[in-house]
């Protein structure tokens, strides 16, 4: 019974959607497979790893039989990726086998039954509904994404909290030495409430979503989120767990702070970070008025020392801090200036945009 037919390109795009979070070794093999369901012109396209599901619809499907199978994701897309770009391609199923043709080249490949394939059972009821533009939510995820822990045993700090406050929608992401706290305006209002989204997923949406005004629609129940864009539906579990109380880690009212160019802090800070090590990312920051002096040395008694003029009347600070952690904060902001706000060597500082209040980076200091 032949599946599909359609160019290769065609093909390739929806299996590159739900590919993504298809992981080759998996307790459960059938989870290297995608389930491929036709119906008439209409074939999905669906990945899971049990906690976040990926879903696409193409219209390519050929005859009019509903039917459907399970083939392993990666193999599928290194055919169609090595087929020529010109020229269609079918995909027939027959005797438990896909087979995969295009002008002279044919692959088989074994599946497993569609029944077997474990989906997600979507909410029945969500709580709240946000709708923004894709860009939007791309940028607010951007904005904190790289602050999320990894692996950390604080399960609930290995992801992005989502926060739906009047009508602000926050994104905040620690791994308990920095902070990053982001939020944009959104068009409806909500009752407050905060849910915590996995980073797998936070990662996965970075990738699918693009810079355009469409709409991203995003359903929240109690241990699960709904994102619906484009031909795309993602359905993620929740992180359960109570997330740090990000207002009381933001500082406020610190009376030593400055302005300063975003490039020429950060190339100063590249060329600081070469003198450390790989164990030890220290970098040692003395602010007196009108300058701040950034220095690093490593076990061999080698130093890097810069130097650069700021607008700054406050008081002398001698701090140290983690490099890595500024470095990620200044490639990923687009902005011309940060300022940056002090309370004391042993206090946090403060990163942000001048005159913007809705980005704030705070990050501990490190003794050196």
């Amino acid at each position: 019974m032949q599946l599909v037919k359609s160019t290769r390109d065609t093909l390739l795009r929806p299996l590159q959607i739900v590919s993504g979070i298809v992981e080759r070794r998996h307790t459960m093999p059938i989870l290297a497979n995608i389930l491929i369901r036709k119906t008439g012109e209409s074939v999905s396209f669906l990945s899971t790893d049990t906690e976040v599901q990926i879903t696409t619809l193409a219209n390519i499907g050929s005859g009019p039989e509903e039917t459907g199978t399970t083939v392993a994701a990666r193999k599928l897309l290194d055919i169609l990726r090595a087929l020529p770009e010109s020229g269609d391609v079918t995909m027939t199923l027959l005797n438990k086998r896909l087979t995969v043709q295009s002008g002279k080249s044919r692959f088989a490949l074994q599946t497993l039954a569609a029944e077997e394939f474990p989906t997600v059972s979507v909410a029945d009821s969500y709580n709240a509904t946000v709708t923004l533009p894709q860009k939007t939510l791309k940028h607010l995820f951007n904005m904190v994404h790289f602050a999320m822990a990894q692996q950390d045993i604080r399960y609930y700090l290995n992801g992005l909290l989502l926060v739906l406050d009047g009508n602000n929608v926050i994104a905040v992401a620690t791994d308990g030495h920095r902070l990053a706290f982001a939020q944009v305006t959104a068009e409806q209002t909500f009752e407050r409430q905060e849910v915590i989204i996995p980073r797998k997923t936070i990662l996965e949406l970075q990738r699918l979503l693009e810079e355009s005004d469409d709409e991203v629609r995003l359903d929240i129940a109690a241990s699960q989120v709904k994102l619906t864009f484009a031909d795309i539906e993602l359905v993620s579990k929740l992180v359960e767990g109570k997330f740090p109380d990000y207002t009381r880690v933001i500082p406020k009212g610190y009376k030593n702070d400055f302005t300063i160019s975003r490039e020429e802090l950060l190339r100063s800070l590249q060329r600081a970070a070469i003198m450390t090590s790989d164990k030890f990312k220290g970098v040692r920051c003395m602010i007196s008025p009108g300058s701040m002096k950034i220095s690093s040395t490593n076990a061999d008694q080698e130093e890097a020392v810069e130097e650069l003029e700021i607008d700054y009347g406050g008081d002398t600070i001698d701090i140290g801090f983690n490099v890595t952690y500024l470095l990620d904060v200044l490639n990923n902001l687009k902005c011309d200036q940060v300022n940056i706000s002090l309370g004391d060597s042993n206090s946090s500082a403060l990163m942000s945009i001048p005159e913007n209040g809705d980005f704030k980076y705070v990050v501990m200091p490190m003794r050196i």
